[in-house]
């Protein structure tokens, strides 16, 4: 069963941010909690972590993608 991960809120102001890299890969097991991604918002570069355990199936956004918080960002098997 596969489940989408989205961008959680990672600022009480701030609704979109900039992909910086992806940590983790399509094919790569990734646990809960665990580093997933680095975005950067017009004041810092924050890192976010994985809300769930899971194979990463599928990354919808490349680097430099302007995601907006709620956005469905990967897919986990």
């Amino acid at each position: 069963m596969s489940q989408e991960i989205t961008l959680p809120r990672v600022g009480e102001t701030v609704d979109s941010v900039y992909l910086v890299i992806w940590l983790k890969q399509v094919g790569d097991q990734v646990n809960e909690g665990e580093d997933l991604l680095e975005v950067e918002t017009d004041k810092a570069q924050v890192t976010v972590q994985s809300p769930a355990t899971g194979k990463i199936a599928q990354l919808l956004f490349s680097v430099d993608a302007e995601i907006k918080t709620g956005d469905v960002i990967a897919i986990l098997e």
